[in-house]
C-alpha cells in the first residue's frame, strides 16, 4: 500500500503542515507553561499578601470582624479555631466550610495548596495559603484562597491552543498548496503540451513562463530540445527521400535493362547488358556503402586511433591515385595528428575526387600547422563556389551543377563524409575564398604528445 501521496504538490502540503504541526506544538506548550506559570504566581501572590496581612492582625488583635474584602468577592479568607470552627471570615467565606483541611505544624507555619472539589463542568479549583499564627498548640490558622480561572481547571487552554495549532497548520497546508500548486501549473502545462506531440508533428512548442527560475530554464530547454529534434527528423526525412531517390535511378535502369534483355533476347547485345547492369550495381554499391559509413560516423564513435603525420599521408595517397601528376603537393613536415588513417585517407581521397571533378589543370594541396592546429587546403582550378552555396554542398545527395550528368558524377555524399570525418576527429572543414576555383579548408588539432 503506498502510503507517500504520488504528486509533488501533495508531498510539500503535507510535509508544511506536519513541520507547521510540530512548530505551532511547540509553541503552544510554550505558551500553555507561560500561561499557567504567570497565572499561579499572579494568584500566589494575592492570597498570600491577603493571609499574611489577615494574620499579623491576628496577632496584634486589630483584624475587624468581619473581615473587610476590597477583591469585590475574588478572595475569600477565613480563620479557623483548633476544633476546625470558622471564627472569622469575609463575606463570601461566612457561612463555608473550611477552604482547606490542611493544618500547619508549628514548625512549618506557612503551606500552600490547590484544593479541588466536584467533577465535569461544576470542577472548581481554589489556591489556597494556610498560615499558623502562632506555635502555641491552640493556635487559630488563617487561609486566604483564590479559585483559579476555569481555562486552568478544565483543560480549555489547552482546547484552545490544540484549536489554534489545527487552524494555522491547516492555513500553512492551505497556503502551500495554492502556492505549489500556482508554482507548478506550468509544468503541467509542459506535461500536457508535450504528451500531445507527436513524431508526425514536431513544430509545437511547450508554454514557456517568464523569468530565470528553474521552471523556466526547463521550458527553454525543452523548445531547444524539440527544435533539435525536429531539425534532426526533418534531416533524416529529406535524407531518406533523397537516398530512395538517388537509389530508384541505378535500380530502374538496371531493371529496363534486364527486362529489355528479357523480351528480345535475340535483339539485345548480352555483353552491352551485362557492362551496363555492372555499371549500375556499381553505382548502387557505392551510394550503399557511403550511406552506411556515414551512419557509422553519425553514432559518434571512432576506431582506435593513432598518431598519423598528415603531411606523409597526402604524398603517399597522391602517389597511388591515377591522376596524382594534376596534383601538386606544399608540404610541411610532420604534421602529426591523431586520428583514424583509413577515415583520413577518405576523407583526402573525396576532397580530391571533388576538386578533380571541377579542375580546368591542376588541383593544389597545402599541408601545414598554424598555432595548435594543422590544416589542409585543396584548391582547385575549377569555376569556384557561389558563397551562398558554400554550406549547401555539405549537405547529402547536393549537386550544385544540375547539368551535369551522374554518371560523371559521384553519390552526392563525398563532402557530406569528409566533414562528417572531420567532425569526428574534432575539426572543422569548410569552403574558403580563394582567387580562383574553389577551396576546402581541412584544420585538426595537432597531436598532443608532439613536442
Amino acid at each position: 500500500m503506498r502510503l507517500r501521496p504520488r504528486s509533488i504538490r501533495a508531498r510539500d502540503t503535507l510535509v508544511a503542515a506536519v513541520l507547521a504541526a510540530l512548530v505551532f506544538g511547540a509553541i503552544a506548550v510554550g505558551v500553555d507553561f507561560a500561561v499557567r506559570t504567570s497565572t499561579s504566581a499572579a494568584l500566589l501572590q494575592e492570597t498570600q499578601l491577603a493571609a499574611r496581612r489577615t494574620s499579623g492582625g491576628v496577632r496584634d488583635g486589630t483584624l475587624p470582624t468581619p473581615i473587610p474584602d476590597d477583591s469585590g468577592g475574588r478572595l475569600l479568607i477565613q480563620v479557623v479555631g483548633p476544633q476546625g470552627h470558622v471564627l472569622d471570615a469575609t463575606p463570601a467565606a461566612a457561612g463555608r466550610a473550611p477552604l482547606s483541611g490542611l493544618w500547619p505544624p508549628p514548625d512549618k507555619r506557612v503551606q500552600d495548596v490547590v484544593e479541588c472539589t466536584g467533577r465535569g463542568p461544576g470542577h472548581r479549583c481554589t489556591m489556597v495559603e494556610a498560615i499558623r499564627v502562632t506555635t502555641a498548640p491552640d493556635s487559630v490558622v488563617v487561609y486566604a484562597g483564590r479559585r483559579l480561572p476555569s481555562y486552568l481547571v478544565t483543560g480549555l487552554l489547552e482546547i484552545l491552543l490544540a484549536a489554534a495549532v489545527l487552524a494555522l497548520s491547516a492555513l500553512v497546508a492551505w497556503i502551500t498548496w495554492r502556492i505549489v500548486g500556482r508554482t507548478l501549473r506550468p509544468v503541467e502545462e509542459i506535461r500536457a503540451q508535450l504528451a500531445e506531440i507527436s513524431g508526425s508533428d514536431l513544430s509545437r512548442r511547450v508554454p514557456q513562463p517568464p523569468g530565470q527560475d528553474e521552471i523556466a530554464l526547463l521550458a527553454r530547454t525543452a523548445n531547444q530540445t524539440l527544435d533539435r529534434l525536429e531539425h534532426a527528423v526533418a534531416q533524416q526525412r529529406r535524407f531518406a527521400s533523397d537516398a530512395s531517390h538517388e537509389l530508384r535511378t541505378p535500380i530502374a535502369g538496371l531493371r529496363a535493362n534486364l527486362e529489355d534483355a528479357a523480351m528480345h533476347p535475340d535483339d539485345t547485345d548480352l555483353p552491352e547488358v551485362v557492362v551496363s547492369a555492372l555499371r549500375d550495381t556499381d553505382r548502387l554499391e557505392s551510394i550503399v556503402t557511403d550511406l552506411l559509413l556515414l551512419a557509422r560516423l553519425g553514432t559518434g564513435g571512432l576506431a582506435a586511433r593513432e598518431d598519423v603525420d598528415l603531411a606523409a599521408l597526402v604524398r603517399a595517397e597522391v602517389e597511388h591515385r591515377r591522376d596524382g601528376g594534376r596534383v601538386r603537393v606544399v608540404a610541411e613536415e610532420p604534421v602529426p595528428v591523431r586520428g583514424v588513417r583509413m577515415q583520413l585517407v577518405r576523407l583526402l581521397n573525396n576532397l580530391l575526387d571533388n576538386a578533380g571533378r571541377y579542375a580546368g589543370g591542376d588541383v593544389l594541396v597545402e599541408v601545414g600547422r598554424s598555432g595548435d592546429e594543422a590544416f589542409l587546403k585543396v584548391t582547385d582550378d575549377g569555376p569556384g563556389i557561389p558563397a551562398a552555396d558554400r554550406e549547401r554542398v555539405f549537405e547529402r545527395f547536393t549537386r550544385l551543377d544540375t547539368a551535369r550528368s551522374r554518371g560523371a558524377g559521384g553519390t552526392g555524399l563525398g563532402l557530406a563524409i569528409a566533414r562528417e570525418i572531420a567532425n569526428t576527429h574534432g575539426g572543422s572543414l569548410q569552403v574558403v575564398d580563394s582567387p580562383k576555383g574553389a577551396c576546402l579548408a581541412l584544420t585538426l588539432p595537432l597531436a598532443a604528445d608532439e613536442e
